[in-house]
């Protein structure tokens, strides 16, 4: 998933104990991305840093983006 990472996608086990399945592809290995959530409000101010973050899983086959609050 990267130009130097040797990471590969994994199967993610949902807490109803289902297994994540990609909603465009139907795909079932993921990448996973801890995610910046920008507002214009602190980019505004210069704090960006305080934003939340979001954890994010990327279809290994197609590379859609499903985010997971909190």
């Amino acid at each position: 998933m990267g130009l130097f990472s040797k990471e590969e996608p994994e199967p993610v086990l949902i807490e109803t104990g289902k297994e994540l399945a990609c909603v465009v592809c139907g795909g079932k290995r993921f990448y996973k991305r801890e995610i910046l959530m920008n507002t214009p409000g602190m980019t505004f101010f210069k704090l960006d840093w305080a934003n939340a973050t979001a954890t994010c899983r990327i279809c290994g086959d197609c590379g859609y983006i499903l985010w997971f609050a909190g």
